[in-house]
């Protein structure tokens, strides 16, 4: 092995050059060596996948088990809310009054929801009558009690000039009713019970009145609709799989019935499903629980399989075929394994990175450890199992045996005596192979259209203007969609579209979304309640909210009454004798805390309820209340807590699900960078770089413009993105900067033509796959499919169009190639010349 060093070069470039050349070599000659290895025992190889998808498949059907905690897989797994949460249950535990209206749980527990619309243009207080009969005593407050019940009426229409905003007919009214489990096993299957048999009534009533529309929702009701996605694509994933299985098949075919591989194709697709099925084995055999989540797996690892199999195809195509079929498998694996290993590390590196700590969703790392395992199981067959049947291929091609039928291909002899039909089934393609034409691969349908048309138009030089425009366009939508995006804390987007609970969300939405659900408000210090100074800061801190508090309660109660209460002893005194024992206040005694020192009473704990105006964006503004309340904890002399349950979803929700791809993004950063100047060329990472994150941040963009927010889902896919994105751009920038021809033109040519291929029939099995994915009812699948189509459709477009026009303005140069090739040119007519002058009577052709 020897080195020339360029004039002018640098010592330190020159070593670097000889450490990247050791680099590849070695790694080609370790996969060289693995494909000898295989094509010498491929039964072997053959023999402990299947083993292992036996054993590890049946361990998955007998321990499969759903997971059940959706708050533990959705919500953000450690967060603020959590911790209030906590502190508000260890002041006031769950002690909840049948008579009470709205709720004052820490957690959602078991309750039955229903919402009765009446029709357009009628009022529900009257067509209602006989529901409201049964809760009359509720609405009505006979013990004098005053509650805000707003947020239990929608569409409401108040009296015109009504000073005491009287209500004039209403749309809508929900009811609730909360059942007291208080964490008891027993209690809590009966509460189960209770709400299956809640839901099954509320059916039964909306077939019975047709003036009423009914939609319910129990707490039990987000698990069943988000499990509902499962089950609901059982039969669409087969389709895919089908689907996926045909495209490969034809893709893999040609017209030669002795070099077409259309049963490689069809054991690739395969290959990665038992893959992907002993990867749930050894999920389930870990104490793993199924989610709906995971439905994104299979199509995950098969865009990343399918690209190792289409490339061992291409290597084989591109080996010498007067070679034995031994070592046309190992130049097949020294071509290939090398870049494709690089692209499962990444894999490997990013997903493992979202299976980390930092990682603040369940689902999202329950996701990442699943995938982890995929990839190197995946990685494993690819180079296994698939590799024994492309031994086996090779070796019928060899022996001249039928690619489909398996029988020996007659002589040309005799295929001229028999019908067309006949030849054309039984041609081994010689006749097609014209004179200047030595590999017979060519003929490949995918491979003749990209070197005789795709590559020329594509690098016409009036076709490139047209392509900088689309890159503009492209660009300026990507932009305007990252500028505008938003995060899906709301759980509604992981259910199934046509279940109860999102029909009940859409009216909730639009009829109660006046008002915040209600807040608990827990001062959790002593306090005195009876300084003005401290009345007027809860006062101020309740500005802008309605309050149902026995603090405006007391101060009334005090007003009316004309008892003064300045001083501890008076105002605690006067409270408990007096105003705690009325029948009407008597609710408020489960508010306060009170402790006993001595002879002296304090009060060191209260709660109020606060319930905030809000526009139709509820939950956004939701959010921007928690913000503003919690730093005023900070600031002002009250020390306090604002909790609901629906905070544990909403809290840091946005930041939670973009940490992962923050991190895996700075993880494949952080590798392309370290590894700068030890791989093939330092400019294909550069290229790399920019490649992946054109695509990454163009997936973004393109899946907000198309209402996709950012949920657990959606940022998966764009960490898939970043993987799929260098799975595809690598070997064809990488084959583009090593390339030898003349001009960049010519080097990308030869890319495409090497790379295209492979990448075209991915690209279109993958998105294929896809389609099924758009008749399961699930915002889950339609959240999948959106965000997986851009990733298909930005990398194809980045492959063909983008990349071919762009590399050949830009470095790496040519010319050093160029000049390299007239020396040599010149060093063999020398040695020609030197011949044939020592040599006169006998030249002969050099």
């Amino acid at each position: 092995m020897c080195f020339l060093r360029r004039p002018g070069a640098p010592a330190s470039w020159i070593w670097w050059r000889m450490l990247r050349q050791v680099l590849r070599r070695g790694l080609q000659s370790f996969c060289h060596r693995l494909g000898l290895c295989v094509s010498r025992h491929p039964v072997f190889f053959l023999t402990v996948p299947a083993v292992l998808t036996i054993t590890f498949g049946l361990s998955a059907l007998n321990r499969f088990q759903p997971e059940g905690d959706l708050e533990r897989l959705v919500a953000p797994s450690h967060s603020l809310a959590k911790i209030e949460r906590s502190l508000a249950s260890s002041l006031f535990p769950l002690d909840q009054s049948k008579s009470q209206l709205y709720s004052d749980l820490h957690t959602p527990g078991r309750y039955g929801r229903v919402i009765l619309l009446s029709p357009p243009g009628d009022n529900i207080l009257l067509q209602a009558e006989g529901i409201l009969q049964t809760h009359r005593a509720v609405l009505e407050m006979k013990d004098g009690r005053s509650s805000f019940i707003g947020h239990q009426l929608g569409g409401v229409v108040e009296v015109p000039n009504s000073k005491d905003q009287r209500v004039k007919s209403a749309r809508a009214i929900q009811i609730t009713y909360y059942l007291q489990t208080y964490g008891s096993a027993p209690q809590d299957l009966l509460g189960e019970k209770w709400e299956n048999e809640f839901c099954k009534l509320m059916r039964r009533l909306q077939e019975e009145r047709r003036g009423l529309q009914l939609y319910s929702l129990a707490s039990f009701s987000l698990w069943r609709d988000f499990h509902k996605t499962s089950i609901l694509a059982r039969s669409k994933v087969l389709v895919s799989l089908v689907l996926i299985l045909t495209t490969a098949t034809l893709s893999s075919s040609m017209k030669d019935c002795l070099r077409g591989k259309p049963f490689l194709g069809l054991l690739g697709v395969l290959t990665v499903c038992i893959s992907i099925v002993t990867a749930a084995g050894v999920f389930f055999i870990t104490d793993g629980k199924y989610n709906s989540t995971l439905l994104g797996i299979p199509f995950f690892a098969m865009g990343h399989g399918t690209k190792g199999v289409f490339e061992l195809l291409s290597g084989w195509r591109r080996t010498k075929e007067n070679l034995p079929f031994k070592d046309r498998v190992a130049d097949a694996y020294s071509d290939v394994m090398v870049t494709y290993t690089m692209t499962s590390s990444l894999y490997f590196i990013t997903f493992g990175m979202g299976a980390s700590p930092f990682t603040n969703i369940e689902a999202v790392k329950v996701f990442c450890q699943n995938m982890c395992v995929s990839i190197l199981l995946n990685y494993f067959y690819i180079f296994s199992f698939f590799g024994s049947c492309l031994v086996f291929a090779g070796q019928l091609e060899q022996n001249r045996y039928h690619s489909i039928f398996c029988c020996k291909i007659p002589s040309a002899e005799y295929l001229d005596r028999k019908p067309v039909w006949f030849q054309a089934v039984m041609s081994d393609g010689h006749q097609q192979t014209s004179h200047h034409e030595t590999n017979p691969y060519q003929h490949h349908f995918i491979q003749h259209f990209l070197r005789e048309h795709y590559n020329e138009w594509i690098t016409n030089i009036y076709v490139k203007p047209f392509v900088v425009i689309l890159y503009l366009i492209y660009a300026s939508f990507s932009f305007m969609g990252c500028l505008q995006i938003s995060d899906g804390a709301n759980i509604i987007s992981l259910l199934a579209s046509d279940s109860p609970s999102v029909s009940y969300a859409a009216v909730q939405q639009k009829y109660f979304s006046n008002y915040s659900p209600v807040i608990g408000f827990y001062v959790y210090e002593p306090l005195e309640y009876w300084n003005s100074s401290v009345q007027e800061d809860l006062r101020k801190l309740c500005g802008g909210f309605t309050a149902v508090s026995w603090v405006e309660q007391y101060y009334q109660f005090l007003k009316v009454s004309n008892i003064s209460a300045n001083n501890k002893s008076d105002f605690i005194a006067v409270l408990q004798s007096s105003f705690l024992k009325k029948p009407e206040f008597q609710h408020f005694r489960n508010d306060i805390i009170f402790s006993k020192a001595g002879d002296e009473n304090n009060i060191i704990a209260s709660r109020l309820y606060l319930v905030a105006r809000t526009s139709r964006d509820k939950q956004k503004e939701v959010i921007e209340v928690l913000e503003k309340l919690r730093p005023l904890s900070l600031s002002k002399s009250i020390r306090f807590i604002v909790f609901n349950p629906s905070f544990v979803f909403m809290d840091h929700y946005g930041l939670s699900v973009t940490v992962p791809v923050l991190i895996a993004g700075f993880g494949v950063l952080l590798m392309l960078i370290l590894t700068f100047f030890l791989v093939i060329h330092p400019l294909g990472n550069f290229w790399l770089i920019l490649s992946v994150t054109s695509i990454e941040l163009g997936v973004l963009g393109l899946m907000t413009l198309w209402n996709v927010d950012l949920d657990c889902i959606s940022i998966l896919c764009l960490i898939y993105t970043l993987n799929f994105a260098i799975d595809h751009c690598a070997p064809l920038l990488y084959t583009f900067v090593l390339a030898t021809e003349h001009t960049r033109t010519q080097c990308i040519k030869s890319s495409l033509q090497e790379h295209g291929t492979a990448i075209l029939q991915n690209v279109t099995s993958f998105l294929i796959g896809l389609v099924p994915l758009l008749f399961v009812p699930s915002n889950l699948t339609f959240t999948l499919f959106k965000c997986l189509l851009l990733t298909g459709g930005c990398t194809l477009l980045h492959c063909f169009v983008i990349l071919p026009v762009f590399l050949t303005f830009f470095p790496p140069s040519k010319k050093h190639h160029k000049k390299k090739k007239r020396a040599k040119r010149k060093e063999r007519e020398e040695i020609e010349c030197i011949e044939i002058q020592e040599n006169p009577d006998h030249v002969t052709t050099v």
